[in-house]
């Protein structure tokens, strides 16, 4: 949680020593955060969009070439009034010689779309300086926009494919606030990565991370710096990119604490509920298909083809997964052709589920979830964010994914406790349902239940789908308690906690009247308590 009223210092007044140490050990590495402005990868415009325009432009020109001749040229079009001919343009223009004119006419849009590319990467800048992170843009209407260090939620650093292809890198700066992001894309790879960490040191408040020493090659210009062996070093950079790991050795732990292999990945994709449908696609088909309604076929391939495109997508996002702890947070790298590596600080993760459809168990599969701070409803609603921490593994895999992105947690962060409170609530603390519950929850009532522990609040639910939600006091927002006509006849009550948006909902369908007016009086006050005592805005502070 970001603390609103903390202190800033004034314009005039030198910057706290911790800030003062971080500033001076970001400068020393030579690093756009050097609180100048900047200008981003000279391919951005192309790759922002002008690769799309081009294309939506030849296909218009393919597709309504007939109206476009009739419109601005009637002489192609069938009118004689003019040369008494009806020719194609191109022939008329080989027949008349035409070549030179067309030639120049192309050269001039093509001058005019590169001087609109120019304008535009020459008016788009950034800066970092210690209190916040600067973004420049626009031609007639400018924008610029600010994201506070001490707000920043997390960094990621992502690489579509075609940008890859260029040594270019999109940096986000995810900080609190609806739609509050900032954008740089796109950056050379190599200053990219230089530039995440060191907004992540300024924003942590204190100094330059431990074991993350500054990137060979990064120049201040983002650029790969200029000489005879230019190209042959941009071409082995971006060849060394697409081949190197998520986490490199030298910005976090060789090892990341999880892996995935890829057998498990794929089946774990196939063997969903989603899959069962499409078997029953395949069989309506072939039925169809042998009583000789082939028009079926039509219908049948396109959909087909976009479930066979919704595997593969699923399957190359998840390739080269990797996770480990930084000074700097929990970084979490995965993808194929696009990548993408977030690092989310201390602090940051609101809630985290671990949970497992039925399909799943008889592999012992299970997946983590987080709500983290940063995220707009947008995203939220669509899946977006990456916020699936952990696509698939087995328990003692989510586990230690619990264990990293609750540092310091006191309670179900070990597999023993984890499994315990998964299989046995009962005796794991849990307060349960009580047996009225089963007239509303008949099938589930057994196993739900919560802990209040010293740092955290969990809930327990599910029978088909199970599902332990993990919930830090520190970053609850507010309680729920509500009951219903019928809930007040059985004496129950169901409760819900309120946290940033995202994927995990913390829900607690039924539970005693008595207990859900205990956990609304303890669970509230030991979150206000936890929050006084939470300083992981600033992780790294001196004063923490």
């Amino acid at each position: 949680m970001s603390d609103a009223g903390a202190p800033q210092p004034a314009p005039d007044q030198p910057i706290p020593e911790a800030g003062r140490i971080a500033r001076e050990r970001v400068l020393a590495g030579g690093t756009l955060a050097d609180g100048e402005w900047h200008r981003l990868h000279p391919a951005t415009p192309l790759l922002r969009g002008g690769i799309a325009f081009i294309a939506i432009l030849g296909i218009v020109i393919a597709n309504l070439r007939e109206r476009l001749v009739e419109m601005f040229l009637p002489q192609f079009a069938g009118d004689y009034r003019y040369d008494g001919e009806d020719y194609d343009p191109i022939t008329y223009t080989l027949n008349h010689g035409y070549v030179g004119w067309v030639l120049l006419g192309l050269l001039v849009f093509l001058l005019l779309v590169i001087g609109a590319f120019f304008l535009s990467w020459r008016m788009h800048s950034f800066r970092v300086t210690d209190e916040a992170v600067e973004v420049r843009s626009g031609i007639l209407f400018r924008t610029h926009r600010k994201a506070k260090l001490d707000r920043v939620q997390g960094v990621g650093l992502s690489k579509p494919f075609l940008p890859r292809l260029f040594g270019a890198a999109r940096l986000d700066v995810n900080v609190a606030g609806q739609s509050a992001d900032v954008k740089l894309e796109y950056l050379s790879t190599t200053p990219a990565e230089k530039l995440r960490r060191d907004v992540l040191t300024l924003a942590s408040g204190a100094r330059l991370a431990e074991g993350e020493a500054p990137l060979a090659g990064a120049g201040p210009a983002g650029t790969v710096a200029a000489g005879d062996g230019m190209i042959t070093r941009h071409v082995v950079e971006t060849a060394n990119d697409f081949l190197s790991p998520e986490l490199p050795d030298d910005q976090a732990p060789p090892e990341s604490i999880v892996r995935i292999p890829v057998g498990r990945l794929v089946a774990s994709t196939v063997v969903n509920e989603g899959t069962v449908f499409v078997i029953a696609l395949i069989v309506f088909g072939i039925v169809m298909i042998s009583n000789g309604n082939t028009w079926v076929i039509f219908t049948l391939i396109p959909a087909l083809l976009g479930i066979v495109s919704y595997y593969w997508s699923a399957i190359t996002k998840s390739l080269r997964y990797s996770i480990a702890g930084t000074p700097s947070g929990v970084r979490i790298g995965f993808g194929l052709l696009s990548t993408s590596n977030d690092t989310l600080p201390p602090g940051r993760v609101h809630a985290v589920q671990i949970s497992q459809p039925l399909l799943w168990r008889p592999f012992g599969w299970w997946q983590v979830k987080i709500n983290k701070a940063g995220l707009s409803a947008e995203a939220a609603a669509g899946g977006k964010g990456n916020t699936t921490i952990l696509p698939v593994g087995t328990l003692r895999d989510a586990t230690a994914v619990v264990q990293l992105m609750l540092d310091g947690a006191d309670v179900d962060s070990t597999y023993e406790q984890v499994e315990s409170a998964m299989m046995r609530p009962g005796e794991s603390g849990f307060v349960l349902a009580p047996k009225r519950a089963r007239i509303l929850d008949p099938i589930a009532w057994r196993r739900t239940g919560y802990a209040l522990r010293p740092s955290l609040l969990v809930f327990r639910t599910g029978v088909f789908w199970r599902k332990l939600v993990i919930l830090p006091l520190a970053r609850i927002q507010s309680v729920q308690i509500s009951q219903g006509p019928v809930e007040r006849l059985l004496r129950l009550s169901s409760a819900r906690v309120h946290t940033v948006i995202g994927p995990v909902s913390a829900v607690l369908p039924t539970i005693a009247k008595d207990e859900a007016a205990l956990l609304f009086e303890r669970a509230s006050a030991a979150a206000v308590d936890a929050a006084a005592h939470d300083h992981s805005h600033r992780w790294a502070s001196e004063t923490r």
